[in-house]
């Protein structure tokens, strides 16, 4: 049974896997302060033009979320996210349990807008309302959707404007940035946010994330953050290590862009076949709309994330392809779905 469900479901890519047992038998300074995160920082800083930037490693992407976000506030400040935002939905309120509300905004498309942000800053106007500070967006999003370049823009020269922070969630960086929607690059991602962070999880690593630290205001004592919310990892040699073999030959974007060709062929598929989608398919999530006799049928042979819908008669599949899903595993579902249709 092929798995859809998600973009981790594979151990690591064989880069990653041979970067962390090339550790074997080494010996590390802990607490990220070794060579292999070294190397793994340069190589990030070196492309993403920003040699000032201070770049610390996690494990996970909430860990990541809830220390970067915590140590950016102070405590009567909150962050703004779209409502499908993974800090307002996925992370058990992670972020609101040290104390920041998450003020949510509903949005189609799942990005964030000036003309979304404006009513929220107009009514939290004074001490009686917690005060919003950052502007928490993902690339790519909750629904597969991708900033563009003039968008991401809009919002830094708002952010500038009313003195916000803006911080991205990049999870799903790798696919937002190789989408062939998608204009932006990592380099303009480093020059318009404050912070955002390197996901590697969901391309490729066994488990790894990194924060990048752009605005100097942010980096005091984050060290002391990190440690008090329990990111700071002994071994961090091994979330190094995976960066390494990720920014190396420009892996991290050779599979950002294979995952996205897998799913861009689901999307034509499902669009040759007449049938709608969610949101429009931009990256390596596809969320078909089904007549729920199909979706059944088909969630006996995949395994699939499924999103309920308002028509009882529909169902929402989400198919996310993976660095290591394959030709033959695209080409093995056109044909079983052809068959229930």
């Amino acid at each position: 049974m092929y798995r859809f469900q998600n973009d981790y479901n594979e151990i690591a890519h064989p880069a990653v896997m041979k970067a962390i047992t090339d550790t074997v038998g080494q010996r590390y300074d802990g607490y990220g302060m070794d060579t292999l995160c070294h190397q793994a920082k340069e190589l990030i800083k070196q492309r993403i033009k920003q040699p000032e930037a201070q770049i610390h490693f996690f494990n996970g992407g909430t860990i990541t979320n809830l220390t970067a976000i915590s140590h950016f506030l102070r405590p009567h400040q909150a962050v703004i996210s779209v409502s499908t935002g993974h800090i307002a939905t996925h992370e058990t309120g992670a972020i609101e349990a040290t104390g920041h509300k998450v003020i949510t905004t509903f949005s189609a498309d799942g990005k964030l807008t000036p003309d979304l942000l404006r009513p929220i800053l107009a009514e939290h106007n004074d001490e009686h309302w917690v005060q919003p500070k950052l502007v928490y967006i993902t690339n790519a999003t909750e629904i597969g959707t991708v900033y563009r370049k003039a968008e991401l823009q809009a919002l830094r020269e708002f952010c500038d404007a009313h003195n916000l922070w803006l911080y991205l969630d990049g999870a799903r960086l790798a696919t937002g940035l190789m989408s062939d929607n998608s204009d932006l690059t990592i380099e303009d991602i480093a020059h318009l946010t404050d912070a955002f962070y390197i996901g590697g999880t969901k391309i490729g690593a066994m488990s790894a994330e990194a924060l990048v630290i752009c605005h100097p205001a942010l980096n005091s004592d984050f060290r002391f953050s990190l440690k008090q919310k329990g990111g700071l990892q002994a071994k961090g040699w091994l979330l190094g290590a995976q960066f390494a073999a990720l920014f190396s030959d420009d892996l991290y974007f050779k599979l950002g862009k294979h995952l996205n060709e897998m799913a861009s062929q689901l999307a034509a598929f499902f669009t040759e076949h007449g049938f709608d989608f969610l949101a429009p398919a931009e990256s390596n999530q596809v969320f078909v709309i089904l007549p729920n006799d199909i979706a059944e049928k088909l969630t006996q042979q995949f395994v699939f994330h499924r999103i309920l819908l308002d028509d009882p008669q529909l169902s929402c599949l989400r198919l996310c392809t993976s660095w290591a899903t394959t030709q033959q595993d695209i080409d093995d579902f056109k044909v079983k779905f052809l068959k229930l249709i």
